[in-house]
C-alpha cells in the first residue's frame, strides 16, 4: 500500500513539474507584455507611442536580424538543411490547413461579402517570427530546461529557418488576397463615397503625422507607408483578369532593320493569359521580401553551408569573434523589446470593426483552438512516417508552435498597405492576442505533458 501511495505521489509531483515547466516560460514573456501594456497607458505614458515605434524599428532592423544571424549561422550546415526540410513544408501545410478552416468559418459565420477573403486570410496565416522566438527564448532561459543545453541556439535556428517561407507567402499570396474586392470597390465608388479612397487618404495622413498611426502598422513593418505604389490600394488582379480590352490574339510584328543591316526581331506578343499573369507578377512587391530579418536568415544559411566560412565567422578564437559577440549582445534585446511593443499595441485597444462578432469569434476559435488540434495530428503523422528528426523533441515543439500562434501581426500592415479591412484586422489581432494567453497556456501544457515529457 505504501509503495502504491508513494508511486502515486511521484506521478503527481512529476505531473505538477510538467505543468510548472510549461507555464513558467509563458508567464515570463507575458509579464514583459504586461509591462508594455501598463507603461504605455495614456494615463501613465512612461513609454510614449513615439518610443514604442522607435523600439519596433530597432527590433525589425537590428535586434531580430542579430538574433537570427548569431544563432542560425553556427547551428546550420548542408546536412542540417537536408534534415530540416519538413520545417518550411510544415509552414505551408499549416497555412493551407488554416485557410481551409478559414473558408469553413466564412461559410458558417457568413461575414459581409467584402470580408470573405479576409476571414480566410486571418485564420490561415500565423505568426512564425517574433512570438515563437519569444516562447523559445522563455522556455530555454533556465539551465534545467527539458530540451538540453543547446535549447536556445537550436530553437532559434529552427524558427529562423522557417521565416523565409512565411515571408514569401505574405508578400506574394497574402498581398494579392488582401486587395480590395472588385465588386465592393466599384459599387462604393459609383456612389461617390469610396471607402478605399478614404482609407488611402487616411494612410497619407498617417505618413504626414507619424505619431497618429497605430503600432499595429509599425509592429512588423516599420516605414511601410514609404512602400506604397500606384496600384497597392486597387483590386489589381480582378481588374486585370476582367479587362476584356486585352486581346487574346497573338500579334505578329514585322522585323525591323537597324542601320547596319542586321535584323532586329521582336518576340511575338504573348497570349492574353500570359500577359495578364506577367502584369500581376510585375506589380507584386517581391523586393519587399528582402527585409533585414530575411537577409540575415539567407546570409546565415549561406555561411553555414561552407564550414571554412562558418569557422572564420563564428569561432570564439577568430578575428570576427568581437563582431559576433557584439551582435549577440544586441540580440538579447530582441525578445523584451518585441514583447514591450506587443503590450503597447494591446494598450491601444480594439478598433471598431464591421466584421461582426460572430465572425470574429469564429476566427479566434478556429485559429487558436481548432488548428492546434489538427497540428498535433499532422505532426504525429509526420513523426510516424519518419519525416522528423528522431528523438529531437525541440524540433517537434517548434513544428507544433506553428499551429498554435495567433495570426501574423504583419497582416495588419498588409491590410493598411492595400487599404482593405484595416480596422477589422486591428480588431481581430487584438482579440486573438488576448485569447492567446489562455490558448497558449492550454496547448503548451498539453505539448509538454503528452509529447515532450516522453523523451
Amino acid at each position: 500500500m505504501e509503495i502504491f501511495t508513494s508511486s502515486l505521489m511521484r506521478e503527481k509531483v512529476k505531473s505538477d513539474a510538467d505543468i510548472l515547466s510549461a507555464v513558467l516560460p509563458l508567464l515570463k514573456f507575458l509579464s514583459l507584455s504586461i509591462f508594455g501594456l501598463v507603461l504605455s497607458q495614456p494615463k501613465i505614458q512612461l513609454i510614449p507611442k513615439a518610443t514604442l515605434k522607435l523600439l519596433s524599428k530597432l527590433v525589425f532592423a537590428l535586434f531580430l536580424p542579430c538574433l537570427i544571424f548569431t544563432n542560425l549561422g553556427p547551428s546550420i550546415n548542408l546536412n542540417h538543411i537536408i534534415q530540416w526540410w519538413f520545417i518550411p513544408v510544415n509552414v505551408i501545410i499549416s497555412t493551407v490547413t488554416g485557410c481551409i478552416l478559414g473558408l469553413l468559418v466564412a461559410l458558417i459565420c457568413r461575414p459581409p461579402a467584402q470580408y470573405f477573403r479576409f476571414t480566410v486570410i486571418m485564420t490561415g496565416f500565423g505568426n512564425t517570427g517574433n512570438l515563437p522566438l519569444a516562447v523559445i527564448t522563455s522556455v530555454c532561459h533556465s539551465k534545467d530546461n527539458i530540451f538540453g543545453p543547446h535549447c536556445h541556439s537550436s530553437g532559434v535556428a529552427y524558427v529562423a529557418f522557417s521565416q523565409w517561407v512565411a515571408v514569401f507567402l505574405v508578400y506574394t499570396l497574402v498581398y494579392h488576397m488582401m486587395e480590395p474586392p472588385l465588386e465592393f470597390y466599384e459599387i462604393v465608388d459609383e456612389e461617390g463615397g469610396s471607402e478605399i479612397e478614404e482609407l488611402s487618404e487616411g494612410i497619407e495622413e498617417i505618413a504626414v503625422n507619424d505619431l497618429s498611426s497605430t503600432l499595429l502598422v509599425e509592429a512588423e513593418w516599420p516605414g511601410m507607408e514609404d512602400r506604397e505604389t500606384e496600384h497597392c490600394k486597387t483590386p489589381l488582379i480582378a481588374r486585370v483578369f476582367n479587362n476584356n480590352n486585352i486581346s487574346g490574339e497573338a500579334e505578329v510584328t514585322v522585323p525591323k532593320f537597324d542601320t547596319e543591316g542586321k535584323v532586329s526581331i521582336r518576340c511575338l506578343a504573348e497570349p492574353s493569359i500570359v500577359r495578364r499573369i506577367r502584369i500581376v507578377v510585375e506589380r507584386t512587391p517581391i523586393s519587399h521580401i528582402l527585409q533585414p530579418p530575411t537577409i540575415a536568415s539567407l546570409l546565415a544559411i549561406v555561411i553555414g553551408m561552407f564550414p571554412t566560412a562558418q569557422a572564420v565567422i563564428y569561432n570564439k578564437d577568430s578575428l570576427f569573434s568581437i563582431l559576433t559577440d557584439s551582435l549577440d549582445i544586441l540580440a538579447e534585446a530582441m525578445v523584451p523589446s518585441a514583447m514591450l511593443v506587443l503590450g503597447g499595441m494591446l494598450a491601444e485597444g480594439p478598433n471598431r470593426s464591421d466584421l461582426g462578432m460572430r465572425t470574429t469569434i469564429g476566427i479566434v476559435v478556429a485559429r487558436l483552438f481548432v488548428l492546434p488540434l489538427l497540428g498535433i495530428g499532422i505532426v504525429s503523422c509526420a513523426d510516424r512516417f519518419n519525416f522528423l528528426i528522431p528523438g529531437d523533441q525541440l524540433y517537434r515543439f517548434v513544428l507544433l508552435l506553428q499551429y498554435t500562434t495567433p495570426s501574423a501581426i504583419l497582416l495588419g500592415a498588409i491590410a493598411s498597405l492595400r487599404g482593405y479591412a484595416v480596422k477589422e484586422a486591428s480588431a481581430v489581432l487584438f482579440w486573438q492576442h488576448v485569447v492567446a494567453v489562455f490558448s497558449f497556456s492550454l496547448y503548451i501544457i498539453l505539448y509538454f505533458k503528452f509529447f515532450l515529457s516522453s523523451s
